[in-house]
């Protein structure tokens, strides 16, 4: 008896360094039952997420011109390169992750008659700090992207409200929270505890340098603080800014930059886990600290506080994130 024809499946997805929703394109990627889905993976420049996606043997496409700034000329071109890629991939689903990525390819794939386009929101962009102007451009895009879709995924129930009272978006919205293996294994976090006196109190977090994390604001709660120990894992574009901080106040020997390491190695170093995020969609670094048994501080921004509150982490599941998907996708 003949296996029915896979489903070819496209995700697009503006950056691919490794944050929150390269992780999301990564754990579908690789979870969904290849006798059902042919999978591809489109992004911008090569980067940590492209190797990974090599490793396992899924097919890439590095769109040059796809980038997260604003540029007129740089998104036409990423336009038409996701044109021509549409029209020769032929893709059943187009998955669309990010907001620069979304925006365009939304367009891109109805123009090229994508049978079926989902957009996931990893965080309504128009909650980040910018100017009125700006915002309200920005949702005004966010909100054209989702009416271009036909189906939108939001991570938490907080960006499910923020959508369902979008005009004409209610009916094509579903919530899927990101989801992990409860099983996973932690390291002794020996190489976070090792850069410290021993017995140091160690509050560390996990995320891309940039403004959105705001990593700073425990390097001014540490300036002042001489018993607080700080541990910086992840890189990023403010990771000069951070740098030129902690030589400012003189505490290079109790706040350390890590650069990027693999949560499950350096959880169990800390003792406390903070996120001092001013905006968040559902931060997978967040479910892992959960998972570990640590004490956690965070901003109470995007799905945090669903995290922080509840429970029962069945629905956090990598399993039943990758069940509902499949459940869109049919």
């Amino acid at each position: 008896m003949e296996h029915p024809t896979r489903k070819k499946i496209l995700f697009v997805i503006t950056k691919s360094n490794w944050g929150g929703a390269q992780r999301y394109v990564y754990d579908l990627a690789t979870a969904l039952p290849k006798t059902e889905f042919d999978i591809s993976v489109a992004f911008g420049q090569p980067r940590r997420l492209a190797n990974e996606l090599h490793k396992v043997g899924i097919a890439v496409h590095p769109i040059q011109s796809l980038q997260r700034d604003i540029s007129f000329s740089a998104d036409i071109k990423s336009f038409f390169e996701l044109i021509r890629l549409f029209c020769a991939e032929k893709p059943d689903i187009v998955h669309l992750n990010s907001s620069k990525a979304a925006g365009i390819g939304s367009l891109a794939a109805r123009i090229m008659g994508v049978p079926r386009i989902i957009f996931t929101v990893h965080g309504w962009p128009f909650w980040e700090n910018r100017n009125p102007i700006a915002r309200t451009f920005i949702y005004l895009i966010s909100w054209i992207t989702a009416l271009l879709s036909h189906t939108v995924i939001t991570i938490s129930d907080y960006d499910l409200c923020v959508a369902q009272k979008m005009p004409f978006i209610r009916n094509k919205v579903v919530r899927i929270h990101n989801g992990i293996d409860s099983h996973m294994v932690f390291d002794s976090g020996k190489k976070i505890r090792d850069a410290f006196p021993p017995g140091a109190v160690i509050t560390g977090t996990i995320g891309e340098l940039n403004r959105n994390k705001n990593q700073q604001a425990l390097i001014e709660q540490a300036k002042n603080n001489p018993d607080m120990y700080v541990a910086i894992v992840g890189e990023g574009e403010e990771q000069k800014t951070l740098e030129e901080k902690i030589r400012k106040y003189n505490v290079g020997d109790r706040i350390k930059l890590f650069g990027f390491i693999p949560a499950t190695e350096v959880l169990r170093g800390f003792d406390v886990f903070a996120l001092p995020s001013l905006k968040e969609g559902l931060p997978y670094v967040l479910l892992e600290a959960k998972v570990a048994g640590l004490a956690i501080v965070a901003n109470r921004v995007g799905g945090v506080g669903e995290l922080l509150d509840t429970k029962d982490m069945s629905d956090f599941s990598l399993e039943q994130m990758v069940k509902k998907t499949i459940a869109v996708y049919r």
